[in-house]
């Protein structure tokens, strides 16, 4: 009999339905509790979302496909630590538009199947560019490096955010007597954003900016559309309840952008690396990846604990 899908196919597919299942899921959950999350909550779902990523992980490394694991780990988590800026954005964008708590879950959700459409496009055109041009990697290496050291100099500043979210505040047409829950409005005879509407394009806007350095980042470590996609769904899947977390932890994880600016830097370098002296695979990248991400994070509980140590000043 013959196959009705190509293996290559077959895994795409599993892969759609997988991810229109647990965001069904998600949503049900979500949807019972009235869009509300508690921080506890958040923190289960969040564990809950990385687990089932690992889940990926643990069924390519059983299928024998050990440097597919690997550079789906690898891009995984270069992915998920990225996501920490994109969310405190996304605060930041709420905040300046003065969208309801209550309406919040809906435009992530909506942000979030916008991404995913938005994310595809962008790795099936920068995996078509780097396979035609083989020069295209040099430049998407130096707009890693680049970005790298904009992430470095305003590492303890989110003035560089606040000025995007203020600028694309000022631009929308945006009506302040929308319904609640509606997207757009008429008022004067011509259609206008609400609060909501607009915030729901700023958000958008942000994540095309951030798909310009997450995707050449994530195929600096593996051109396999399939993994690459996988790696970037799965990360924006749990954006939801890392949002309800990311002001305690963007607080918390004062060296988050230092360690990101190193990461994005490494993967700069190493995609000029694999053009010159050749490929760089995922079993150096991913140590590398895991160290950086570690030192940041255990730098930042160590500060953290001094602070609380030291005395109040009087």
């Amino acid at each position: 009999m013959p196959e009705v899908l190509s293996v290559l196919g077959d895994r795409w597919v599993l892969l759609a339905l997988a991810i229109a299942v647990l965001l069904t899921i998600d949503l049900l959950v979500l949807r019972g509790r009235g869009g509300a999350m508690s921080t506890r909550t958040a923190v289960v779902a969040s564990i809950a979302w990385f687990v089932i990523s690992l889940m990926v992980f643990a069924v390519l490394f059983a299928a024998g496909d050990r440097e597919a694991a690997s550079a789906y780990l690898a891009g995984y988590l270069v992915e998920k630590s990225l996501s920490l800026d994109n969310v405190f954005v996304f605060l930041l964008v709420f905040t300046a538009f003065g969208v309801p708590e209550a309406e919040r879950h809906r435009l992530l959700t909506y942000g979030i199947l916008g991404a995913l459409v938005l994310r595809a496009v962008f790795i099936v055109a920068g995996a078509a560019l780097l396979d035609a041009f083989g020069w295209v990697s040099f430049l998407f290496a130096a707009v890693l490096l680049w970005t790298a050291w904009r992430m470095f100099a305003h590492r303890h500043s989110s003035e560089e955010e606040g000025k995007l979210v203020d600028r694309l505040r000022h631009r929308l047409p945006i009506s302040r007597a929308g319904a609640p829950g509606a997207l757009t409005t008429r008022e004067a005879g011509r259609s206008l954003l609400t609060a909501s509407g607009a915030a729901l394009i700023a958000i958008m806007v942000v994540d095309v900016l951030f798909a310009v350095d997450s995707v050449p980042a994530i195929l600096a470590i593996t051109d396999d559309t399939f993994i690459v996609f996988a790696a970037n769904a799965f990360a924006l899947l749990g954006l939801r309840p890392l949002f309800f977390l990311v002001a305690d932890l963007v607080d918390r994880l004062y060296y988050l952008k230092t360690a990101l600016a190193a990461l994005l830097a490494f993967i700069g370098v190493k995609m000029v690396l694999g053009e010159v002296v050749g490929k760089i695979g995922p079993e150096i990248s991913l140590p590398v990846i895991v160290a950086i991400l570690a030192t940041g994070a255990l730098a930042s509980v160590i500060r953290e604990r001094r602070l609380v140590g030291q005395p109040a000043a009087s």
